[in-house]
């Protein structure tokens, strides 16, 4: 590839986020207004000049032996139709010795080459193989090269991706109009998919959307190469698919009678407005016919033995309890659920049956997730079920529902995937375990030899707020901004490469308990799908966020052209405070959006359309108080994104102390306190907590931020102090990550304050520091869940690392 050179401002504002992906801005990538392709092929290699369609522009075809023509010609077809109506050019398309010499875009479907497999589009997942594809572009034409469909596909696609007129808006990049508007420029592109599944889901239970938005959705996966579309069908709040065998599902589970008005729970408001709607059969075949031509499988979920109110609202002597039952109108986990008994068995293989006659998919998706065992517990019909089958307690007994379930769908040549909980209790044979809460799950399954989707729902649930909540729509919670959501990696690094070879993918999560409308639907989902789509389809070691940050702009411009919205980036510079040691500091600013525009104030307040505008120089006054750089992207329409604000403020080196060769010993001391604890301020009423090693109760040596081997699972806090040696005068930036709360002392100032119960999650700050030695305590509790302490550290010369057990000291015993 052609080196790239980047201005000293990008690299400079970009580093830290560089750091997500370990990715090196000095690397060769490609230059991003000539080659805007997202997601990243697997190997790009720039070529000279272009190719320029012109009237005389011929598509030619061939196929080799064994090849389905028309299938080749419906691909191709529906491809350049778009290009023809955007281009004006007449781009006739020849067959296999049709074509004649001269220029020419050729494409050529070689069933076998590389491999790949010639999978009909949408009924199953073929492998990477027949996904792949090979295209040049040189002065004299284009050729693409593939051995499957899905390839032929594929390639399309990116060959689209790399035409200005089809990829900005007014026929030129967004960076500048580097090509004619229906030019390609020369490249030589082989490329594969990292992963089979590349997949994306949409809750349409808690909120329903038609048929044209389902299939709107469906345009938005295949433009971005995920082949994955599952859809979840039934919940507590609504059944949405017509099953001709059982009406009531829709006449009576598909309307309830109104939605809980945002988190009205305690006491509950309902808005008053009763929400309905279900797809015909017809309808369902329409959406898995759009789906199959743009080569996405559509996944269907069946929600069992949980979430399945509205089925029970129709359908009540399916519960264990008498009911009745209504449509939920409030969202949350419910102990109602069916019943395991013979009449439900019945039900679920009769919706199972029309289901899987009109879902040609491989997998059938049954939940599995939060069904809590109550209703099992006291019912006679549940209890004799598990005496029956020698079952020990009520998770064995789901166990036994998935795994009847499974036996069922396996005869009729279908595999079943469920959420992580099918774990619990003993995982059904062949099932595909889909990792949601963290990676345990996955990490299990795939150690038992299961096959396993990643979508934990703290990287890729995109229903999760994407920036400062007072500034975002109302969501459920959580925090996926774009950045996590690109720098997530679905391998987890304890597996081995064989247990690896079980992670099929990864899959972005929609829920929609507050996602009420299609423009909402939209917003949450881009740009994080695109980030997405880059970890599932690039090699990993060529992602590189610096790299998409550049490229994002050419794909919003598409989407401005398709009229989709989505949520305008944050500016990227403005991450985290700083501190400096200068008194006049340059503030760097980059955003990834078209046009790239930046209004900025250094008052606090929010910058508007009429605020400064960034021109990519600036320096700020800083002083001991701090200055606060606010700032947003405008787009040229005058939109306006969300502001992200940062202090500056003048650091003054904190003086070491002395601490003489004789008093010192390696590592830190640390205290052990007893008990529940919500902050970190409640150790000094706690009780001291035995941890053994230690010249006092209570008291151990460790040789850094680590729990000790004594410490109970739950429920303790712990107090290290000793003293950080820093090698050199200058601005130190900590990175402290914690399960649950936190705070890092250096001196006399609180440098991290991650205080508080919250999952595993990193907070950072900085100090200025002379070179020596500085007093440092952290402290730390756990409260249940998970939980883990780590502190990290970089500086001048120093890139950020786990602090260096040579950094720290304590108190020498005796002294």
């Amino acid at each position: 590839m052609r080196t790239r050179t980047m201005s000293a401002v990008t690299a400079g504002l970009l580093l830290p986020l560089l750091l997500l992906v370990g990715c090196d801005p000095e690397d060769d990538t490609p230059d991003p207004d000539r080659f805007p392709v997202l997601p990243l092929p697997a190997e790009l290699e720039e070529g000279r000049g272009e190719f320029a369609l012109t009237g005389e522009t011929r598509m030619v075809l061939s196929w080799g032996e064994g090849a389905d023509a028309e299938l080749a010609r419906e691909v191709v077809e529906r491809w350049v139709g778009p290009l023809r109506e955007a281009s004006g050019l007449s781009l006739p398309l020849a067959g296999p010795g049709e074509g004649g010499g001269g220029e020419a875009v050729r494409i050529v479907w070689k069933p076998g080459i590389g491999a790949g497999a010639a999978v009909a589009p949408g009924e199953g997942l073929p492998g990477v193989e027949a996904e792949r594809y090979r295209l040049e572009v040189t002065g004299r034409g284009v050729e693409l090269e593939a051995s499957a469909p899905a390839g032929l596909y594929y390639g399309l696609r990116t060959l689209g991706q790399l035409i200005p007129g089809l990829g900005a808006d007014g026929g030129e990049y967004a960076g500048g109009g580097v090509l004619s508007a229906w030019s390609i420029p020369a490249v030589e592109i082989e490329d594969t998919p990292r992963f089979p599944y590349r997949g994306m889901h949409l809750d349409v239970g808690r909120h329903f959307f038609g048929t044209e938005f389902v299939k709107r959705y469906v345009d938005l996966l295949a433009s971005y190469k995920m082949n994955v579309f599952h859809w979840h069908l039934t919940e507590d709040q609504g059944w949405r698919i017509e099953i001709a065998r059982y009406p009531r599902l829709t006449e009576v589970g598909s309307c309830r009678a109104e939605s809980i008005l945002e988190k009205n729970f305690d006491p509950y408001i309902g808005d008053g407005v009763p929400h309905c709607g279900f797809y015909t059969q017809n309808e369902i075949r329409e959406v898995v016919a759009y789906a199959r031509e743009r080569f996405v499988t559509v996944i269907p979920e069946i929600e069992m033995p949980g979430h399945s109110v509205a089925a029970l609202a129709a359908y009540p002597e399916l519960a264990c309890t008498p009911g009745p039952f209504q449509v939920h109108t409030r969202w949350g986990v419910t102990r109602d659920i069916y019943c395991p008994k013979e009449e439900t068995f019945t039900f679920l293989e009769g919706v199972l049956t029309e289901v899987m006659e009109l879902f040609p998919s491989p997998y059938i998706h049954i939940g599995g997730d939060e069904a809590p065992k109550a209703a099992w517990e006291e019912s006679a019909v549940a209890q004799e079920v598990m005496r029956r089958e020698g079952l020990a307690d009520e998770e064995e007994l789901q166990s036994w529902f998935i795994r009847r379930i499974e036996s069922f769908l396996n005869a009729h040549g279908r595999s079943l995937i469920g959420w992580d909980e099918i774990l619990e209790g003993g995982l059904a044979p062949n099932a595909t375990v889909m990792s949601w809460r963290g990676e345990d799950g996955g990490v299990a399954a795939a150690r038992d030899g299961h096959d396993v989707i990643m979508t934990p729902n703290g990287e890729v649930y995109l229903d999760h707020y994407q920036g400062d909540a007072l500034q975002e729509p109302l969501a459920i919670g959580g925090f996926s901004p774009l950045e996590e959501v690109y720098a997530y990696e679905p391998v987890p690094g304890e597996l081995s490469p064989a247990e690896a070879r079980h992670v099929l993918g990864a899959q972005g999560n929609l829920w929609t308990e507050y996602i009420t409308t299609t423009q909402h639907v939209e917003y949450m989902v881009l740009p994080r799908l695109l980030a997405l789509a880059e970890v599932v389809w690039s090699p990993v070691g060529e992602r590189c966020w610096e790299s998409f940050a550049r490229r994002l702009p050419h794909q919003l411009a598409v989407l401005d052209r398709a009229g989709v919205n989505y949520r305008i980036p944050d500016v990227m510079g403005l991450e985290k405070d700083r501190l400096t040691l200068e008194e006049t500091h340059p503030v760097e600013m980059f955003a990834p959006v078209p046009g790239g525009g930046i209004r900025y104030t250094l008052d606090g307040t929010e910058p508007g359309r009429g605020s400064a505008q960034y021109s990519g120089d600036l320096q700020v006054p800083v002083t001991e108080d701090g200055v606060v750089v606010t700032a947003r992207a405008v787009l040229p329409d005058g939109r306006e994104g969300p502001f992200r604000r940062a202090r500056f403020t003048l650091g003054r080196l904190l003086p070491p102390t002395s601490l003489p060769p004789t008093l010192r010993a390696q590592g830190l001391a640390v205290e052990g306190f007893e008990g529940w604890f919500a902050t970190v301020d409640g150790f000094e009423s706690a009780r001291p907590l035995a941890l053994g090693g230690g010249p006092g109760e209570g008291v151990s040596h460790v040789p850094g931020i680590q729990i000790p081997d004594e410490a109970p699972d739950t429920a303790f806090g712990l107090r290290f102090t000793g003293y950080i040696r820093v090698p050199r005068p200058g601005i130190y930036t900590f990175h402290l990550s914690s399960d649950d709360g936190s705070r890092l002392r250096i001196g006399d100032r609180v440098v991290v304050d991650h205080d508080g119960p919250h999952a595993m999650d990193a907070r950072s700050g900085q100090v200025a520091l002379h070179r020596g030695w500085h007093p440092l305590e952290v402290r730390y509790f756990q409260g249940g869940g998970g939980r883990g302490v780590r502190l990290e550290v970089e500086g001048p010369g120093t890139s950020r690392r786990e602090v260096p057990a040579g950094w720290l000291a304590r108190v020498a015993p005796g002294t």
